[in-house]
């Protein structure tokens, strides 16, 4: 099982927006994340998993 876990930085590089805009997606609960420690980390799946929701809401 391989797992890719991305920084909050690296998620909003990887979405193009700003940090401030991945922290509010994960505090409303649209974005979803693991705590390591002291640590958010958004998992590959978290990712795709989100993207698929933009979708959706676009359909």
């Amino acid at each position: 099982m391989s797992v890719q876990a991305y920084t909050v930085e690296q998620v909003a590089d990887i979405l193009q927006v700003g940090r401030d805009k991945v922290y509010a997606l994960i505090r409303t609960g649209r974005l979803r994340s693991i705590k390591i420690g002291k640590l958010r980390r958004i998992t590959d799946q978290h990712l795709a998993e989100f993207i698929a929701s933009l979708e959706d809401a676009h359909h």
